[in-house]
């Protein structure tokens, strides 16, 4: 059976730390928006990004270099980040008998993370400036 009673308990510390965190975070957003002093000012309703002020349209066209970019850095970062739970795991494969195994597929899986950075690179998928 998959859930037992004993279960509430083990995990009612978990529910009261979301339950006081919830209030802790609606409680400063009501306490600013109560207390917060109001005040006009020309430059609030300005755009402002990074410390510069706006430049040019909001609709301007970017690069789909741009876009190819950050969708390989965040190919190869969620991909690196599979190999965190092998890294934990590993200890307790090996003494199973598995760790042979278990490296193996690693292996294999890192090459093939390295064959695809090498085709990006060669390609100049990587290069900012073209």
């Amino acid at each position: 059976m998959w859930f037992r009673p004993s279960m509430l308990i083990d995990y009612a510390p978990i529910l009261v730390l979301f339950v006081l965190v919830a209030l802790f975070a609606l409680g400063n957003v009501a306490l600013s928006e109560l207390l917060g002093r109001r005040r006009a000012a020309i430059g609030k309703a300005s755009a402002y990004e990074c410390g510069m002020g706006a430049v040019g349209n909001a609709r301007m066209r970017l690069s789909i270099h741009f876009y190819l970019v950050a969708v390989l850095f965040i190919l190869f970062d969620v991909e690196s980040l599979l190999l965190i739970p092998w890294a934990v795991a590993a200890r307790g494969l090996a003494a199973d008998g598995f760790g042979g195994i278990v490296f193996a597929e690693v292996v294999a899986f890192v090459a093939v993370l390295a064959v695809g950075l090498a085709f990006v690179w060669r390609k100049g998928g990587l290069e900012w400036e073209r």
